[in-house]
């Protein structure tokens, strides 16, 4: 489809400067920009993109001043990162959408599906299992016995929900992701041999959720594990039994969150974090990549680097001295010397 500068402005609220009347029909990186596509700017270090770019229309901030002419069409917006989201948005709304049940698949006689659902080749519906209008099951996707898909989700290709657990409306799973497998669970016996204990929980993914691509979601021994509305979490997560995700938390890729951990609202945490089991961690939390948290985070708001991870602007000033500890070493070595010689 094509759209006026005039016509994308309009939508986003924003003011024009430069041609209200030149078309774009695709949308384009601000360094690989092709004529009639649009694109963003919102991040300084990219500015000498805008005056070099050959994309039509950019969405810039509306208090982005260029330093030089720019050739493209600029649309002044509030905040471009988000404007940029909304038109995303739009573009993917105007696809075609797939509806309809594709053969072969299986559906149990027992299960509910809605209407305007989406159910692909190979796909497999579980006992009772209850599919809600709008929802998309792509090929090769297992809904297993009892488990809920709440209105408008989708679940992309190869996706496993074991069974009772329960999806939220207007979630995303991405190809690979595991939904209520077993928690790590078993305890040695005298003879140090290990035995199983039985999850019998479930997983509940509340509204508004997306999961990465191969990321596992635990079962809960009892219970549930649970992941609160809106969180977005990477692919490569593992989060365990019994743990409880707040809601707007967003975690990246290869994180590992331990059984019976409770982590806050509004958290943000780096990729490679590790944390332990069975502590709590306060709501906007961030942990900068590759920290490990050992204990409970009590106090909200605080930035966390390291492992064990501390404060982040004490991290860095230890950091410091840390890179020239084999000199303060061999400082401390020679004064010593000089003092024995006296």
């Amino acid at each position: 489809m094509e759209f006026t500068a005039q016509q994308i402005a309009d939508m986003l609220g924003g003011v024009i400067v430069g041609d209200p009347n030149i078309t774009v029909n695709d949308v384009s990186k601000i360094e690989d920009g092709r004529p009639h596509t649009l694109t963003f700017f919102a991040n300084a270090k990219y500015e000498h993109y805008v005056y070099s770019t050959k994309a039509s229309v950019i969405i810039v901030n509306s208090d982005f001043n260029p330093s030089q002419p720019v050739n493209a069409t600029m649309i002044k917006v509030a905040n471009a990162y988000e404007s940029l989201a909304k038109l995303l948005a739009l573009y993917q709304q105007l696809q075609p959408q797939k509806v309809g049940i594709e053969q072969p698949s299986f559906i149990s006689p027992d299960a509910t599906v809605g209407k305007d659902v989406y159910i692909g080749a190979f796909a497999y519906i579980g006992d009772k299992a209850k599919v809600a209008d709008g929802a998309k099951i792509y090929p090769q996707a297992y809904i297993g016995d009892g488990v809920t898909i709440g209105e408008g989700t989708v679940i992309y290709p190869g996706v496993k929900i074991y069974k009772g657990c329960k999806i939220g409306a207007r979630c995303v799973l991405h190809a690979g992701v595991v939904i209520g497998a077993d928690g790590f669970g078993f305890a040695p016996d005298k003879d140090g041999v290990y035995h199983k204990i039985e999850q019998v929980g479930i997983v509940v993914v509340e509204d508004d959720v997306e999961i990465g691509a191969n990321t596992c979601v635990d079962r809960s021994t009892m219970g549930c594990t649970k992941i609160e509305h809106g969180v977005k979490l990477d692919d490569l997560i593992m989060v365990a039994h019994n743990v409880v995700i707040g809601h707007d938390t967003v975690i990246a890729s290869q994180t590992g969150v331990a059984g019976s951990t409770k982590v806050g609202a509004h958290c943000v945490f780096g990729g490679q974090v590790g944390v332990a089991g069975h502590i709590e961690i306060a709501d906007r939390t961030t942990i900068a990549a590759q920290s490990g948290i050992q204990g409970s985070v009590k106090k909200p708001g605080q930035t966390l680097f390291g492992s064990p991870a501390f404060d982040y602007k004490a991290f860095s000033r230890s950091f410091v001295v840390f890179k020239h500890l084999p000199e303060l070493k061999k400082q401390i070595d020679d004064l010593v010397r000089q003092n024995e010689s006296k």
